[in-house]
């Protein structure tokens, strides 16, 4: 499967392999960062399964980490207009709180 970018003068053709378009599942993101760049692990909790293993990793330089923080914050939104708002649990089980709230 191939992808392009019509929105730019140069249009750049994404790859994507049928491996890679079937996804790997995540619950949980673990993100970590240093001055040059950020982590994002991303790993799959299994319930009675004490271990987890990260599944996928991804390094992004700080301004790639922000492009990517906008364009979650716009789909959400935009998800959230045609669906309903997301309601995120922070009460108990394994998860920190999301946002600073308890």
């Amino acid at each position: 499967m191939k992808m392009e970018n019509k929105d730019q003068q140069n249009q750049i053709q994404i790859e994507l392999t049928d491996e890679v378009a079937q996804g790997i599942y995540s619950n949980l993101a673990i993100i970590s960062h240093s001055t040059s760049e950020f982590v994002i692990d991303f790993v799959r909790i299994v319930p009675g399964v004490p271990k987890a293993k990260v599944k996928s990793r991804i390094i992004l330089t700080p301004e790639h980490a922000k492009r990517l923080l906008l364009a979650l914050k716009d789909n959400v939104s935009k998800y959230e207009s045609q669906n309903e708002t997301i309601k995120l649990d922070n009460k108990g089980g394994f998860f920190p709180p999301v946002g600073g709230e308890a």
